[in-house]
């Protein structure tokens, strides 16, 4: 059975399966990239809370501590996929955490698992203060056994979202592996405005930056090759500077690791200190009609993916009672 995998800049992989299989067959939304929520619909830390945590079911057991703990654990990645992972994850949330609420998602969405035990997922959230720039940092993991069983997919994903105060670009970070002998890595900076229509953003924040020798960095490896994902929509919203390749291990074993460790980690290591450095700290003042196309351009991308994706597809590895409480609660964060 083929395996075809399909990205975009909110997470979306497609594996092409019999229909009488429980594993998705349309895109599937990762649980990482979900767009931004209005901080006006909480005031403090504990109102975020109250509201999230009503959405959990009261069986739940896990401390909100302890779905965090279950999230930095990366327990289905690789060794050099989780340092990576919890590295970048430390080095975003250590350097924003004077604009970062606690985590306030309920337990049973932190972490959940189908009962056949053949998807497991793990979400983190946590939003900017209201006078911050950052509106939201997502991570999160997902396992699934494939529908030959042969083999799991798995994915790990890191993503930042700003706020209106600023149009500077959002952060996306995200490794999909499907054998231990290849793994597709996704690495961008996605542009909040058009660089057609402003060539001083374009230069701003892909030319002068240089993110473009991070890509050529990689792509010098005899094992890298670009991947060219089958979503037109993918193409049209990430940068021109968009890391998307594939890892193919030619047989040997551990070297997509050894890459993952010598190459992936440290160029995604770079492009995450200029967006905090960049992009994340600071706002930046928006004319009235700018600004109505910051929140046009951001409110089609959010409801593309709730149209598309998340409802088709959670009851399809979670089933509708887990799958209708991670929705209940991501609907918050977009404000659908």
């Amino acid at each position: 059975m083929a395996v075809r995998i399909t990205t975009t800049a909110t997470s979306f992989f497609t594996v092409t399966a019999p229909s009488s299989s429980p594993f998705p067959s349309k895109p599937l939304p990762l649980l990482t990239s979900f767009p931004s929520h209005p901080h006006s619909s909480y005031s403090s830390p504990a109102t975020k809370t109250t509201s999230l945590s009503a959405l959990s079911s009261p069986s739940s057991q896990m401390s909100d501590d302890g779905g965090r703990r279950k999230f930095m654990d990366f327990p289905f990645a690789a060794g050099p996929i989780r340092d990576a992972m919890v590295d970048l994850v430390s080095t975003v949330e250590n350097r924003l955490a004077s604009h970062l609420l606690p985590p306030a998602l309920p337990p049973d969405v932190q972490y959940c698992r189908n009962d056949p035990g053949t998807a497991h997922a793990s979400l983190h959230i946590r939003s900017g203060y209201n006078s911050s720039p950052v509106d939201f940092i997502l991570g999160s993991w997902l396992h699934c056994k494939l529908p030959t069983g042969n083999g799991s997919l798995n994915i790990t994903s890191l993503s930042a979202y700003l706020n209106t105060s600023t149009d500077a670009p959002n952060l996306l970070i995200e490794l999909i592996q499907s054998s231990p002998d290849s793994l597709i890595f996704i690495l961008d900076l996605p542009p909040r405005k058009d660089p057609v229509f402003h060539p001083d953003y374009l230069q701003e924040f892909y030319e002068e930056t240089k993110l473009d020798t991070q890509r050529q960095v990689l792509e010098k490896l005899p094992e890298v090759r670009p991947y060219f994902s089958s979503s037109l929509y993918l193409r049209s919203i990430l940068s021109p500077t968009a890391i998307i390749v594939r890892i193919d291990g030619g047989g040997r074993p551990g070297r997509v690791e050894e890459i993952v460790k010598e190459c992936v980690h440290p160029v995604a290591k770079e492009v995450v200190g200029i967006w905090l450095e960049k992009c994340a700290m600071e706002k930046r003042g928006l004319g009235e009609e700018e600004l109505a196309c910051l929140k046009k351009r951001d409110g089609l991308i959010k409801s593309k993916t709730i149209e598309i994706d998340l409802g088709s597809n959670f009851p399809r590895l979670f089933g509708p009672e887990v799958s209708e409480r991670l929705l209940g609660a991501v609907r918050m964060y977009y404000n659908v």
